[in-house]
């Protein structure tokens, strides 16, 4: 954990406060970016919901490290003027561009990093073709395009299969068991960027990321709005792993000292902690002042991961469960701002 995350006690208030403690680099990442070749980094799908979060984060760590010979470009179609604003204003070049078409993959310009957060996700279950274009044919645009640039690309820890609480969920050399056209497809990107590091030597880490929360998104926000509602919290996923944004954005950042070529890096990034649905909606009621209901029973098997690797590497989250619990819940007593995009994490079937 760094120092920067040890002293940072107090927690957001306002959505400018969490948008700066979101983009906020320890200070392993600062001395990491001293090291990152010069040139340029590319952030692509940055107009996502972690985009803005690790395209400032990238910057705050260069400009600490005095690296203002590497720029920022944070790569996107752009429907929201506000936010390309406040990325130029943070130091961030933005490029409104289509990376479903390859024309415009081809104009890019060069890089020595790229950070690949594009993917489908919801909407795939009514339209799978739209899941494979987005998470396998595009990547192979960008592939070919940034054959000698460190890349790191964002998966999912959807691609495993579910196993038992008390196993600890799968580590990275575990098989894969994906169910669903997102799994599968999540499963492809990766094999296209594996593709890459072993034909043309990029070097490629691959982040299996699950649940990464914030008050305003995450599996915490759709509990939390589930018991504000006096819905009955559905116990049928049984247990699952989180982890505080903040700290996910940096990981990804870090990774791009950790890519290899010939064989990709392979990461899981969540939270240390199993967590049962139950007892985070019980700890959430309680913060929230409300009385929970239940339906369906915990099955024997969740989506989990093992994310031991990650925390050898790069420390513990900044924000432990508990922290999380806690922000979730003023955040919502005091009337915080959350985004209507629900995780879906309720689903056992891969279909989203």
């Amino acid at each position: 954990m760094s120092e920067m995350g040890v002293r940072r006690k107090v927690l957001p208030r306002s959505v400018a406060e969490l948008e700066d403690e979101l983009a906020r680099p320890g200070a392993e990442l600062a001395a990491e970016a001293a090291a990152w070749p010069a040139g340029r980094m590319l952030v692509l799908g940055a107009g996502g919901k972690t985009g803005t979060g690790i395209s400032v984060m990238a910057r705050r760590a260069l400009d600490t490290a005095g690296r203002g010979d590497i720029e920022v470009v944070a790569v996107s179609r752009w429907t929201d003027e506000a936010r390309t604003a406040h990325l130029e204003k943070q130091g961030v070049r933005t490029l409104r561009v289509d990376l479903g078409d390859p024309a415009a993959v081809a104009d890019l310009p060069d890089a020595t990093a790229v950070i690949h957060l594009v993917g489908a996700k919801f909407g795939t279950a009514t339209a799978p073709e739209q899941a494979w274009m987005t998470n396998t044919v595009l990547p192979a645009y960008v592939a070919r395009r940034f054959p000698a640039a460190r890349t790191v690309a964002l998966s999912t820890g959807n691609v495993y299969a579910m196993t038992a609480p008390t196993a600890g969920g799968p580590r990275e050399s575990d098989p894969t068991g994906p169910q669903g056209d997102y799994a599968l497809t999540c499963l492809g990107r990766e094999q296209v960027f594996r593709h890459a590091a072993r034909t043309f030597g990029t070097p490629v880490a691959l982040i299996r990321l699950n649940y990464a929360c914030e008050p305003r998104y995450g599996v915490l926000a759709d509990l939390a709005r589930t018991l504000l509602r006096d819905e009955a919290v559905d116990l049928t996923t049984g247990a699952v792993n989180v982890v505080w944004q903040r700290y996910a954005n940096e990981v990804v950042l870090r990774c791009l000292g950790h890519t290899g070529p010939d064989e990709a890096f392979t990461l899981n990034l969540t939270g240390p902690e199993t967590a049962s649905v139950r007892v985070l909606a019980l700890r959430l009621a309680e913060r929230l002042g409300v009385t929970p209901r239940f339906s369906g029973e915990p099955p024997v098997t969740s989506l989990l991961s093992d994310a031991t690797l990650c925390h050898t590497l790069f420390g513990y989250p900044d924000l432990p469960l508990g922290a999380l619990i806690d922000l979730q819940a003023d955040w919502l007593l005091a009337g915080g701002e959350t985004w209507d995009k629900p995780t879906k994490f309720e689903r056992r079937d891969g279909r989203f």
